[in-house]
């Protein structure tokens, strides 16, 4: 794959300076264009050490508009990066629509060095490798450009890079011990990221491999790979896509949902002597996660008036409020719009010894928006493997997730809305909406089973709760979450 770059490509300075008004030209015009649509491009950097990626970046953003611009170099993670998922850190840093995000090191850094130096074996850099193409794949989906650039340097040629940066006081400072320590390991380097990228280089996201011993033609071939990477993408972008339709689909006469006893309930004295129970347990179990480098999310999805307010209520009562956030999720706001879907979420991740508490969630894509038809249809039906993609992060991670989905009968929703509107205090509760989604309540049913039965896995089952009893319901979610945390904080 690296010989091809290897051949020794020559630019003199007097045809770069006679083309690169041009290139110049070209780019700004692009990024003008760019900032009118709702692509994103994200820009990864890589390369061997001495090939000069800091440069090359530093060099396109000296020729582009600045203000549509952002840099990101990833060295080694800071404290509060290494307390989330280590994909947290790009993950919020990914550009909106109408922009460019350059990443000097990426997610493609921590896995080759740590399979050259042996901290991890094949089938961990296999598995990293998978979910680098599945996190990619999820970025073209949801219409963000990723240019993919591997500035290349022999061995001969990286030595001889290093040997003159240090020949010169000026430049002295960019070769470090690091450096050196790497170049020893060159053909070691060289074959794990000829491995990582032959498998990650897709149609979508291709690998461009670009020789870098002479800056000029380094200069002019990446701005032009550029150039034509971003032509590509937005003459994709303004392909007419199918606008976004309703789905309304039927439940089954037998579900899943249909077989759960809605009749449980549990008296005034049972439920105040389990509620002091299981907030005991949860206010001490709750403090021990961050002895244990953990972290929890407790995540409550459900039909409307179904109670998921008030059982979040009970468990906040037995936590420290220093150590949780409850996240109510509506609309996404106009930010949030013009970044992946899952991006709002990403970057609310709680820190270790920390619970975040969502009301709503993640799984709105395949309920609410698909059902009011606010997405296309493809998304909605990719949007489960994301979101089993995106779970399995959390928890490869450590974070403990619980699922709950409350459900109610028909018959004890209206009552509850009723009740709504006849108390003053209530009355915020309820709206239009509530009442339109009751309509449409037998295509909410069918689309929560699809959820239930394509996203509940080993590390993050669903629970079902039973909920035209309040306590019974509340006391259900406490004694889940309970004997999630007895079990994983052994």
């Amino acid at each position: 794959m690296f010989e091809a770059a290897e051949i020794g490509n020559k630019l003199s300075k007097e045809e770069y300076k006679k083309l690169l008004p041009k290139v110049r030209e070209e780019l700004i015009a692009l990024q003008k264009e760019l900032a009118s649509t709702p692509l994103a491009v994200v820009v990864l950097m890589g390369g061997v050490e001495g090939g000069g990626k800091s440069e090359m970046v530093n060099l396109l953003l000296e020729w582009l508009d600045a203000r549509g611009v952002a840099v990101h170099a990833l060295g080694d993670p800071t404290d509060e990066e290494r307390e989330r998922p280590p994909y947290w850190r790009i993950w919020r840093e990914l550009p909106a629509e109408g922009r460019i995000g350059f990443f000097v090191g990426s997610w493609y850094t921590a896995p080759i060095i740590d399979r050259a130096f042996k901290r991890i074996d094949g089938t961990q850099f296999d598995e990293a490798l998978d979910r680098i193409v599945s996190f990619e794949r999820m970025l073209t989906n949801e219409q963000t450009l990723v240019v993919k650039i591997w500035l290349h340097l022999s061995k001969k040629q990286q030595k001889k890079r290093f040997e003159d940066l240090e020949s010169d006081k000026a430049t002295r400072w960019r070769v470090t011990k690091g450096d050196w320590k790497f170049a020893e390991r060159y053909d070691t380097f060289r074959s794990i990221s000829e491995t990582a990228l032959s498998k990650t280089s897709s149609a979508a996201a291709p690998w461009h491999i670009v020789e870098a011993s002479d800056i000029e033609y380094r200069n002019l071939t990446v701005a032009r790979t550029f150039i034509e990477a971003l032509r590509d993408g937005l003459a994709k972008a303004k392909v007419e896509k199918p606008k976004p339709t309703p789905d309304m689909p039927k439940p089954k006469p037998t579900n899943i949902i249909r077989k759960l006893d809605l009749a449980k309930k549990l008296d005034d004295k049972e439920y105040d002597e389990k509620l002091g129970v299981l907030q005991g347990d949860l206010a001490i179990l709750s403090r021990q996660l961050y002895d244990n480098h953990r972290s929890m999310i407790v995540m409550l999805e459900g039909a409307d008036a179904a109670g998921k307010g008030g059982a979040i209520r009970r468990l906040i009562q037995a936590m420290d409020a220093r150590n949780y956030q409850v996240m109510p999720v509506a609309a996404p706001t106009e930010e949030e719009r013009s970044h992946p879907y899952l991006w709002r979420f990403w970057r609310r991740l709680p820190r270790l010894g920390r619970v975040t508490i969502y009301d709503r969630s993640w799984y709105g894509r395949v309920l609410v928006e698909r059902i009011e038809g606010f997405c296309r249809t493809e998304d909605w039906q990719r949007a489960f493997s994301e979101i089993n993609e995106f779970e399995a992060e959390l928890t490869d991670f450590g974070i403990i997730l619980c699922k709950f989905w409350l459900q109610i009968s028909p018959e004890e929703q209206l009552k509850r809305f009723k009740d709504r509107e006849e108390t003053p205090w209530k009355q915020f509760k309820i709206g239009p909406e509530d009442w339109r989604n009751r309509k449409k309540w037998d295509a909410y049913e069918a689309a929560a089973c699809d959820v239930i039965e394509k996203t509940s896995t080993s590390a993050a089952p669903w629970t079902l709760v039973e909920a035209n009893d309040k306590k019974y319901a509340r006391i259900k979610v406490l004694r889940t979450v309970v004997e999630r945390l007895e079990k994983e904080l052994k």
